[in-house]
């Protein structure tokens, strides 16, 4: 009784060891490198193609992401946001410590979804994040529609106390989607 118990334990042990051995050498994780920093469970490979994860991929490019689960359809869209940060009438990428007026100028272009809000955040280099400013589209001056379109904050006042990068970062809602995501970003160094 006890040498058959033996027996089949040794069997289910083989065959889970084995199926695990098999299973390791079809599907293999791959690291994924994004910008000189590893992605946690970005990739892997499958009979020698590599896959990616959409969400880390369009994270990396802060491009937004459209999931159809009907269709088992995967759509990302990619914006092109340029910033520029002015205070007094003039451009500026830096500031010394302390309060600082400023105002964030925004031009989008080749925008192939409808949006149904936008913000603009600053965020400081322990992860605090305040509103800039945004639209959403019962707005009357919300760009509805618009592939191309500027937009400038209202003037805040801010107080950069600490040292480090503060990131500025525009954020869209595509229409029928839930979350705001990030489509660029720029960094404002403080001294």
């Amino acid at each position: 009784m006890k040498v058959r118990k033996i027996v089949i334990l040794t069997a289910a042990l083989t065959l889970a060891f084995g199926s695990a051995v098999f299973a390791d050498t079809v599907t293999q994780k791959l690291k994924v490198f994004i910008d000189r920093k590893e992605a946690s469970d970005a990739g892997i490979m499958v009979d020698n193609k590599a896959y990616l994860a959409v969400g880390a991929f369009a994270k990396s490019l802060q491009a937004m992401v459209s999931w159809d689960n009907d269709e088992k359809k995967v759509t990302i869209f990619k914006p092109n946001v340029h910033m520029i940060t002015m205070k007094d009438n003039a451009t500026f990428g830096s500031v010394t410590s302390g309060r600082t007026q400023f105002l964030v100028f925004a031009q989008i272009d080749s925008l192939k979804t409808d949006i149904s809000a936008f913000k603009v955040t600053i965020t400081d280099p322990y992860g605090d994040e305040t509103l800039i400013d945004g639209r959403d589209s019962g707005d009357k001056d919300f760009p509805s529609g618009k592939e191309d379109f500027w937009f400038k904050t209202k003037e805040i006042s801010y107080d950069f106390t600490s040292k480090g990068q503060y990131l500025i970062r525009f954020w869209m809602k595509m229409n029928g989607d839930s979350s705001m995501q990030v489509v660029s970003e720029k960094v404002i160094a403080s001294k």
